[in-house]
């Protein structure tokens, strides 16, 4: 067999080298996401559990013993078409995600009506029956997101909530208290339901009245806490989700007839925690651009006659 002459040698190492060098920067590529390979143009099947285990990383969460956060219908092992991010995983919610293909439900709230989605917190519940079946019919996985998104920082829920109020300037992690531009109550209504695209508010209060002082505190956090940051921060207005009108509504109401200048907004538990839930489509769409991530807003479930 001839020796190669030096002309071919070198194009064969010129070539050897260019496809090492294509090779290495696909293999380079490819490393960028643990569940895609540019390589071979293919992406791997990614389960719920790699979701909420990347989630979990992502955001430097520990992992939690007594937690509500679990799988409400489905498999930990089910392969991931889409997400749907939402607050209530309603009927309406689970027949929007089988329209977008995705079957995997990021819910805040419970899916069965009671705080740890318990089945026979009333016995032979026709509904929850009904939903299950559903969810089994569709292929839904729903695991409910509600300590973990709490434990991030910032708490995705109240940032989303002052990002959407334009009050991401006066917010800081951990604090619940915001100092706004002063500002009527009447006005201070007016904004929220603009921002917030909340039809109608709850308020007690005198719409003239000044407020700056602003204790934010969507969602469903009990008197006790509602009354006790009043107490202790003693704000203009407290903005809630939802109070038991027994306690934190009474007791703002006896606090202005003795004196003091203080006022209530009931945003309403659903849509005061929602623009949380949206926003963390924002949160994960980059850490996981191989999936499409949409937020289906559950909405207020009142109407108002």
């Amino acid at each position: 067999m001839k020796p190669l002459s030096l002309p071919l040698v070198a194009q064969t190492r010129r070539t050897f080298l260019t496809r090492t060098t294509q090779s290495a920067g696909l293999l380079a590529l490819a490393s960028l996401s643990p569940f895609t390979s540019l390589a071979t143009g293919l992406t791997k099947a990614i389960t719920v559990q790699q979701i909420i285990d990347l989630i979990l990383k992502e955001g430097q969460l520990s992992p939690m013993k007594n937690t509500v956060d679990t799988i409400k219908a489905g498999s930990a092992d089910q392969v991931v078409t889409g997400i749907v991010t939402t607050m209530f995983p309603t009927i309406e919610v689970i027949e929007e995600a089988t329209r977008l293909k995705a079957n995997f439900i990021m819910a805040h709230e419970p899916t069965f009506y009671n705080h740890t989605d318990n089945p026979d917190w009333v016995e032979n519940n026709s509904v929850v029956k009904q939903k299950q079946e559903l969810l089994a019919k569709r292929g839904i996985t729903v695991w409910r997101f509600h300590d973990y998104i709490h434990q991030l920082k910032p708490d995705a829920i109240s940032y989303g909530v002052a990002k959407k109020a334009g009050w991401l300037s006066y917010y800081k992690t951990g604090n619940l208290m915001l100092s706004i531009p002063a500002l009527s109550l009447g006005k201070l209504v007016q904004h929220l339901k603009t921002s917030l695209g909340i039809d109608h508010l709850r308020v007690i209060g005198d719409p003239a009245q000044t407020c700056e002082r602003v204790a934010l505190l969507p969602g469903a956090w009990g008197g006790p806490r509602q009354v006790g940051t009043a107490e202790r921060e003693k704000p203009d207005v407290l903005i809630v989700g939802e109070v038991s009108e027994w306690e934190t509504a009474e007791y703002v109401r006896d606090a202005r007839l003795l004196g003091r200048p203080i006022s209530l907004i009931v945003l309403g538990h659903s849509v005061s925690e929602e623009p949380g839930m949206e926003y963390f489509v924002d949160w994960l769409q980059p850490r996981l651009p191989e999936i499409k991530i949409t937020h289906v807003a559950s909405n207020n479930p009142f109407r108002w006659m």
